[in-house]
């Protein structure tokens, strides 16, 4: 099966013909599967549709077929279901972030599509699956003349969010956003504490949801209490954990609340983190979330289509990792997310600042780097067996060998790993297309005003959250 599966996406133009003419026939053939009816037809459609797919393409009939926009590669082969792939997970050699002996199937889409007619997959949002349509037959639909799946691309004008973010970037000013990981905890005092060093050095402050798969206080909650404290939220939102019905609610009240700021993920898969029996939901990805919020704020309305009495305010942004392998699939993704809506991203943590400088030329030849901000990440590395760790245990890291070894002889390599981070700052504001940087410092947040203020980030102004006075008091 994987042979014939990995023979259909190495010859996708004979088998994309093949399906684009079998699609012509079940037109034609549309009145008379109308006169004989769905119900009587049904059955025997699902059957040889399930035989003929499952052989070819190891297809899951999930009922909203997008082979002829995925390089013949099924997405639901996918283990997080990705409709608009691929993750910011995979593995340097190509390999999926949750089962590393099998190629990640979006790498496949993407190298389908290079062999196929258009030489490239399309850059249009594959909408989110119908699941109520599951194990049913798509080329009875086909014949029928309804097989359409939702638009959830969005052509209305963007509202304003009210974000004082997003007008710092307006403004051109290199923002500096911080990372925090929300406490094991329901004490607020807990999450008070972890905020403290960011005061007087940062312009938002991230609330991760769920980082690594592992539970922790929501990132909404954290969000509040954020607010309260007087810092502006970056709040990230998974998809890992919760259906279209629940995000949806989720946004609306943290709208209510006051976040302004919603950083759309696809978020780990459930077997990295600390309940790997939990079930991995996957009901939207990073591209549709952030074209569910899009809708819900500038058409107010719900996927559903029903309307909002009052829409959400939103600064939307979403994830990149210019580290990552094929990096010509990485800037077509991050163009299929500015179409769905990201005003700002924030990337994953940049150690090689030639493979990111490389990069960005090619987000600036695509004519994407004005279109949306972009944050690199940043973050002080302990030690070079922390570099390993990083390097080995979490996929779409990627740390150049001599960054390990200038670690490994440092008489103080935590000394080291802040220089370091500190070099490459001042080296990624440089960087043509870049307007910020994003610092990732887990379990070292007091570290984050002693990075920020020697690397001269801030070129003397005052960040959006708190005075320096405060945070020394």
């Amino acid at each position: 099966m994987l042979a014939v599966r990995r023979y259909a996406v190495r010859h996708p133009r004979m088998f994309s013909g093949i399906y684009r003419a079998l699609e012509a026939m079940l037109r034609a053939a549309g009145p008379l599967a109308r006169a004989i009816g769905r119900e009587r037809l049904e059955k025997p459609f699902a059957g040889v549709e399930r035989t003929v797919k499952s052989f070819l393409f190891d297809c899951r009939m999930c009922g909203s077929c997008a082979l002829a926009t995925t390089g013949m590669a099924c997405p639901m082969n996918c283990p997080k279901q990705l409709r608009n792939g691929p993750c910011g997970g995979v593995r340097p050699d190509g390999g999926c972030e949750v089962h590393p002996e099998m190629q990640c199937v979006w790498v496949e889409a993407w190298h389908g599509g290079q062999r196929m007619a258009e030489g490239a997959l399309p850059r249009a949002i594959n909408a989110p699956v119908e699941h109520d349509r599951a194990g049913t037959s798509t080329w009875l639909r086909i014949a029928e003349g309804t097989h359409r799946l939702p638009d959830v691309a969005s052509a209305a004008p963007v509202r304003p969010a009210g974000s004082q973010l997003g007008e710092a970037l307006d403004r051109g000013t290199f923002v500096v956003t911080a990372e925090l990981s929300p406490p094991d905890s329901a004490d607020p005092t807990d999450v008070h504490a972890r905020l403290a060093p960011f005061r007087g050095y940062v312009d938002a402050v991230n609330v991760t949801d769920g980082s690594g798969a592992n539970c922790h206080m929501s990132s909404l909650g954290v969000s509040v209490l954020l607010l309260r404290a007087g810092c502006e939220p970056v709040m990230q939102i998974s998809c890992r954990d919760r259906n279209r019905i629940a995000i949806q609610g989720d946004i609306l009240g943290a709208a209510a609340l006051g976040v302004r700021n919603l950083l759309c993920l696809s978020g780990d898969h459930v077997s990295n983190g600390d309940h790997p029996g939990a079930k991995h939901v996957g009901d939207l990805d990073a591209v549709t979330l952030l074209a569910a919020a899009r809708i819900m704020r500038d058409e107010s309305r719900f996927l559903s289509g029903r309307r909002l009495t009052t829409p959400p305010r939103l600064f939307l942004g979403a994830a990149d990792n210019p580290s990552a392998p094929l990096p010509e699939s990485r800037v077509a993704r991050l163009a299929r997310k500015i179409e769905a809506g990201a005003q700002f991203l924030q990337t994953q943590y940049c150690f090689d600042l030639d493979r990111l400088e490389r990069y960005m030329a090619m987000v600036r030849d695509a004519g994407l780097a004005g279109r949306a901000r972009i944050l690199v990440g940043v973050g002080p590395i302990a030690s070079a067996k922390t570099a390993r760790w990083l390097r080995a245990r979490v996929p779409g890291v990627h740390i150049p060998d001599a960054v390990v070894e200038r670690l490994e002889r440092a008489a103080h390599p935590r000394e080291e790993g802040k220089r370091i981070c500190i070099e490459l700052i001042r080296r990624i504001r440089e960087v043509p297309g870049v307007a910020g940087v994003h610092v990732m410092a887990p379990k070292q947040d007091h570290l984050v005003p002693e990075i920020v203020a020697e690397s001269g980030v801030l070129g003397g102004r005052e960040p959006n959250f708190g005075r320096r006075e405060e945070a020394l008091a």
